[in-house]
């Protein structure tokens, strides 16, 4: 039995709570045979609170000054608690642990008393020890995640490919962090220049699901630097008020490098814009069992036809670089258009083999970046 001790009794500020239950929201379980998962835990030090949430796969904890009037834990309904800060447009908000599992939250105007579960039942968040980390620039990791999570499979088929890779590289004497994704249909590959990763233990690289990958783009958004390591199969990330958990897969990445044509023997430059418009109008006719286009390649232009049996046809001529011999190829254009909106560059170059082997995509802008596309037959 608690005593009066051990009652949780908060003050903090609504916004810095708003924030932290904003974050946690694509983790706690909204159908969950695990009641305990859609909870929250709200734990206390002296100066500060503790947010936890869990869906067992990731874990991430976040802390935020509090006024702590007494010290304590609660568990409280993760979805209910933010709904209840978004509505309010007061500065303060007061948590208090009442008996019979319940919590008192007011913000001084409306008043709420929420169900509780006990607070040892849920899930002890588990820091590995004696993790090696690496200092990495924020934006970098944003855009690494940024061009490649959108090639990862969410089919439950598969699996094997249902995450991003990551592993060390040396190129040039230098050493390099490589993310690669693909989903058995298109790949995307991005390298960056980290030499503070050649303290961080990877060999052989590391598989982060899918959903990690988002939430390690969310936690990159929170400072300019984010702690990167490994420690069995956990990838343990931190800033300087959070830090989350993530189980890694265990399954093998595929190798990809034997899909990667080595030279194209047909290069287009476009502008990058056009072909994306381009490849989006194409779309339109476009259903959820037929998303083809078709590429011709002439000399200076670029066509683009989508047929689509049971709406129609769509056409449009693109003005390119191209002194190369005429090509035909089929491809998604859903995964053009993927590559295209992620990358920065004005103009890219588009690489063809045949009609039967993958196009490549690179851009002057996007240093490390490869987005490739395999063909399909229409």
């Amino acid at each position: 039995m608690k005593t009066m001790e051990d009652i949780m009794e908060i003050k903090v500020t609504r916004d810095e709570l708003y924030r932290a239950l904003s974050r946690v929201q694509s983790i706690v379980e909204k159908r969950t045979n695990m009641p305990i998962l859609s909870m929250v835990l709200l734990s206390t030090s002296k100066s500060e609170v503790y947010i936890t949430a869990t869906d067992l796969e990731i874990s991430l904890q976040q802390k935020i000054p509090a006024n702590i009037i007494s010290t304590g834990s609660v568990t409280i309904s993760g979805r209910k608690l933010f709904e209840i800060l978004k509505e309010s447009k007061k500065a303060e908000i007061h948590i208090k642990e009442k008996e019979n599992n319940r919590v008192f939250i007011t913000d001084q105007q409306a008043r709420y008393n929420l169900g509780f579960m006990p607070p040892d039942e849920y899930p002890v968040f588990v820091e590995p020890e004696n993790v090696t980390t690496a200092e990495v620039p924020s934006k970098v990791l944003r855009e690494m995640i940024a061009k490649t999570i959108y090639a990862v499979t969410l089919e439950e088929a598969g699996f094997k490919l249902s995450g991003t890779f990551l592993e060390k590289i040396v190129q040039g004497g230098k050493a390099l962090l490589r993310m690669v994704a693909t989903d058995g249909h298109r790949l995307s590959l991005i390298d960056k220049e980290m030499e503070t990763m050649e303290k961080v233990k990877f060999d052989g690289g590391v598989m982060i699901p899918k959903k990690g990958m988002s939430e390690l783009a969310k936690l990159a958004s929170e400072d300019d630097l984010i702690h990167l390591g490994f420690k069995g199969n956990n990838c343990v990330a931190k800033t300087k008020n959070s830090i989350i958990v993530i189980r890694l897969l265990e399954s093998k990445f595929p190798d990809y490098n034997a899909v990667i044509p080595k030279k194209a023997k047909s290069v287009v430059k476009v502008d990058r814009d056009l072909l994306l418009d381009g490849m989006k109008k194409m779309l339109i006719l476009a259903t959820e069992s037929y998303r083809g286009v078709k590429i011709i390649l002439d000399k200076g232009s670029m066509e683009l036809i989508s047929i689509n049996p049971d709406l129609g046809e769509a056409q449009e001529t693109l003005a390119v670089e191209y002194k190369g011999q005429p090509l035909e190829a089929g491809f998604n254009a859903r995964y053009f258009i993927d590559v295209l909106q992620n990358m920065e560059s004005e103009k890219v170059e588009v690489g063809f083999i045949d009609n039967s082997s993958p196009c490549t995509i690179y851009g002057e802008k996007d240093q490390g970046f490869l987005g490739l596309i395999m063909p399909m037959r229409l």
